[in-house]
């Protein structure tokens, strides 16, 4: 009977082992994965953030400060995070998230300073071959969220393009917790309140003209920014990013550069910026304010329902983004304190940093745009959202709409053209150009900085 009892505890010891060392393999702590004897659990689905490790369970302080007055505790799964925005890949970043933590708790660095703490992150970074390219860019997205610059990424393009799809991608690839759809505004604004706005989709409507559909789009446009108000006042004011993304998104509200000055910088054969327009245009507004008076714009508003030409569009969407973006930055600007003993000077705050504005416009090839929109009415047919529609007269709507948004290409808004077997390798060039974006905000806001203690 004994020699019964030591079989079944050699049994189960033995259990006991082969469940550890599946466990133990499952943390994702051994760095070589060719080596490794896995263990498979075909009916159990995890992501990386759930995987757990031994070394999870111990804190980490990082001290910030010269004096090191306060710290964060370390988290893997953010720091991973922050690796995956310097396009390092994602499981090579949670990789390499858990040998900082597992270097820092072996040598019993339980309280770091930041600056250790990116020297022994840098020094992995280069052992799996992410150098110095990779380097800078962790290092400018740091000093982007410490600066808390404003970022509002506007993703445009009609329907059907993949605008949901690349606004998600991005928002994850770059860490930004904040996407707003127009769709959700432009419905929340026709059903609670009594804007003018329809329950079909403008390019499903019929028109006369050509010229009639942009006019419709861009009053639809001018409605549904009145209602991203609140969170752009937001966005400006606490220095957060945002991904704004739908087709009621019209370039010239948000392209506030001047248009004798877009028209000088073409003749003289120089291409804009985009970058540089859309900042110029975020700071413009505090002057374009002052020459312009709110009961004008409600006015031309008022006039623009009942049809109107392109050029009163763009003057009325000039105004209303002045006096909108002004509002919404007067917290981010000099603001006057309290008056001293005498009552006769003030003292005026910082101006804070300026935003960074980066529209994009979407572009399908009509093959491709074709398919994707009869395989989005077939399925809202059989769903009983919509009747059979002639899908040859709604390419040709969004065509307009699209050829309309397109022809802000020559004032600097970037153009990108979307197909289906070349997407992937689309979006990552959208992650390097919005990446380079914010480092050009960055540094201007640097030099600028930098230029006014000079100055006085």
């Amino acid at each position: 009977m004994g020699e019964n009892e030591r079989t079944m505890n050699n049994i189960k010891g033995k259990g006991v082992a082969e469940r550890s060392r599946a466990n133990h393999n499952y943390s994702g702590e051994d760095e070589d994965d060719d080596n490794i004897t896995s263990f498979s659990f075909p009916s159990v689905k995890s992501s990386p953030r759930n995987a757990s490790s031994k070394y999870d369970f111990v804190k980490v302080r990082v001290w910030l400060g010269d004096n090191a007055d306060h710290y964060y505790v370390l988290s893997r799964f953010l720091l991973s995070r922050m690796l995956t925005v310097t396009k390092i890949p994602n499981h090579v970043a949670i990789k390499i998230a858990l040998e900082l933590k597992k270097l820092l708790i072996d040598n019993s660095l339980l309280d770091v300073s930041q600056s250790d703490l990116e020297v022994n992150l840098f020094k992995l970074m280069e052992r799996r071959g992410y150098g110095e390219e990779y380097i800078n860019r962790y290092k400018m997205m740091t000093r982007f969220h410490h600066q808390r610059v404003p970022l509002v990424i506007l993703v445009c393009g009609t329907a059907c393009v993949g605008k949901s799809t690349i606004a998600t991608q991005l928002a994850q690839r770059l860490n930004l917790p904040n996407v707003l759809q127009t769709d959700m505004v432009y419905e929340l604004l026709r059903t609670a309140t009594d804007a003018p706005l329809a329950s079909t989709p403008v390019w499903e409507r019929d028109f006369s003209s050509s010229e009639e559909l942009v006019t419709e789009f861009c009053r639809e446009c001018r409605i549904v920014r009145k209602g991203l108000n609140g969170d752009l006042k937001k966005a400006m004011k606490d220095g957060k990013p945002i991904i704004i993304e739908g087709i009621h998104l019209d370039p010239s509200i948000y392209l506030m550069d001047d248009e004798h000055k877009a028209t000088t910088s073409v003749a003289e054969g120089h291409q804009p910026n985009p970058l540089s327009v859309a900042s110029n245009s975020a700071v413009q507004v505090e002057n374009n304010c002052t020459s312009t008076s709110e009961s004008n714009v409600v006015n031309s508003q008022n006039h623009l329902v009942h049809g109107v030409s392109a050029d009163q569009v763009n003057k009325v969407s000039e105004s209303l983004e002045s006096i909108t973006l002004a509002t919404a930055s007067e917290n981010k600007g000099e603001t006057v304190k309290a008056a001293e003993v005498n009552g006769s000077t003030f003292r005026k705050e910082k101006p804070g940093p300026k935003p960074i504005i980066i529209p994009i416009v979407l572009k399908m090839a009509e093959f491709d745009h074709k398919a994707l929109l009869e395989e989005r009415i077939t399925t809202r047919t059989l769903s009983g959202k919509c009747v059979v529609q002639d899908t040859d007269k709604l390419i040709t709507n969004l065509k307009t709409i699209q050829n309309y948004l397109c022809s802000f290409e020559s004032q600097g808004l970037t153009v990108v053209n979307v197909a289906a077997t070349t997407f992937p390798q689309t979006l990552d060039w959208l992650h390097g150009y919005l990446l380079q974006c914010i480092e050009q905000g960055i540094s201007s806001e640097s030099n600028e900085n930098s230029r006014q203690p000079a100055e006085k």
